[in-house]
Parts: C-alpha cells; structure tokens; sequence
C-alpha cells in the first residue's frame, strides 16, 4: 500500500478540501482526503484503470470524482505552486538556467486536445526544468501543434514569478521570432541552428550550454516511471493533466 509520509501530507494538506456531509445523513461516512490521494498516487504509479484499485483503498468511484474535483478546481496546480516557490525560497530550486522539452504520449482513447502525427493521435507534454531537473513548467498541448508555438503557452503554468534567464532547447526551438518573444521577457533562447539556417545567431560559448540538456532528458525518464502517464486514457485533457501535475508534487516532495 503506498503512503505518503507525514510530512509530506502536513506540507500540503491544507490545498486539499475536506469532504463534509451532514452528521444526521445516512449512508457513507466521509472520506479522509489523505485516504483518496494516496489512492490516486497508486493509479498514477502502476497505470492501472479505476476499477482495479486494492480493497484498502477507498471506493474507486469516490476517489475518481474527488480527483476529477481536483483537477477541475486547479487544486494540483496550486499545490504545484507552492511546492516549487518553497524550494526556490530555500536555494533548493535555481531558475536562472533552465532547459525545456516536450515528449509523447500516446491517446488510444481520443478525446479533446488530442493532435494526429505520424505516430498517431497523441498529447504532448511540455516541461520547463531547472538545472536540478526541477520541475519549473509542465503542460499538455494536442500533439499536431509545434513545439515553438507553444513555448509561450507553457509559461502560463510556469510556478514561479521570475522567469529564466537562460532557457535552453533542441533545434526545435530554433526560432528568430521566439527569440524576440523571450527577449522582451527578459528570457534569452539558446538552441542549436537548425541545418537551413543561413544566419547564425548563436556563439559557441552560449552554445556550450546545451551539453547539460540532458537534464531534462533525465525528467522525462523519470516521468516514464509513472506508468499513467505512458498512454493517455482520459478523455479530459484537464485529467491528464492532473496525473502530470500529481507526478511532479511526487518529485519536489522528494527534495524536503
């Protein structure tokens, strides 16, 4: 049975609503909060479906509508939030140099947001780390779009109030229009040229950074390991979303 320790759940059980029914209504007692997270951080881990959830576990019918609640009402996210401003606080997190990715993942159930590529209909999760391999940014986009264009997007989810001053990426991310998009922000692009490019804009010395993208290489390996996250089957992108937003809370509880 996995359990979270209790100072972990002391770090961010107050984000988490409490479930309260009138003392004089028949039926269920409620559910502790506690009781139906570490439910969900098993479904996450093994990537096995609802009903399959271990008898000591809660119903998996009420823990499937108290997460569905979560992710409707950005409690994941604020939880997310708060953990990363935290560590920042503490010099745990460092934003100043900071890498950015995305990978696939497959959607054999459909539903919204979901993009047809070559490999098939999928989502794209976009990431932001720092250069601990932090989580920064993470966010799902349909998989047909490119990844330049939604490198703006992701910073609607970024955690934290400064922004990098280095953000790092593959030849993806080789833009002269992204560049003057960050640079208004303050954000300086570095990515190697793509092989059409004609005028260079990047310097070795800039460029010795990119050895060090592995980094978010390692995030997205890690990722994997949350076997929910391989194959979309929620139909919601906000759901999926949640199981990426929860994986991530799993890895900043990790550096208290």
């Amino acid at each position: 049975m996995l359990r979270l320790r209790d100072d972990q759940w002391e770090r961010i059980r107050d984000h988490f609503p409490e479930e309260h029914l009138p003392d004089n209504r028949p039926g269920r007692k409620p559910i502790p909060t506690r009781a139906v997270l570490e439910a969900v951080l098993w479904i996450l881990n093994t990537g096995a479906q609802w009903q399959f959830l271990p008898q000591c576990y809660p119903n998996y019918k009420t823990v499937h509508r108290r997460f569905q609640q979560w992710c409707q009402q950005e409690v994941l996210r604020e939880v997310l939030t708060q953990l990363a401003n935290t560590l920042r606080d503490e010099g745990t997190l460092d934003e100043r140099e900071s890498f950015i990715d995305a990978t696939f993942a497959a959607a054999k159930g459909g539903g919204d947001a979901v993009g047809l590529t070559k490999r098939g209909k999928g989502v794209k999760i976009l990431a932001i780390v720092d250069r601990h391999r932090l989580p920064l940014s993470v966010s799902t986009h349909a998989a047909n779009h490119h990844e330049v264009t939604l490198v703006q997007l992701s910073f609607d989810f970024y955690m934290l109030e400064a922004k990098p001053e280095h953000l790092i990426g593959d030849r993806a991310y080789d833009s002269d229009g992204l560049d003057d998009d960050l640079k208004q922000d303050g954000v300086t692009m570095i990515a190697p040229h793509r092989s059409t490019r004609k005028l260079k804009t990047q310097d070795g010395r800039h460029l010795r950074r990119y050895e060090r993208r592995w980094l978010v290489e390692r995030f997205f390996a890690w990722l994997q390991w949350k076997r929910r996250l391989l194959i979309r089957w929620k139909y919601y992108a906000t759901n999926f979303l949640g199981f990426v937003q929860l994986a991530c809370i799993t890895m900043l509880l990790k550096q208290f």
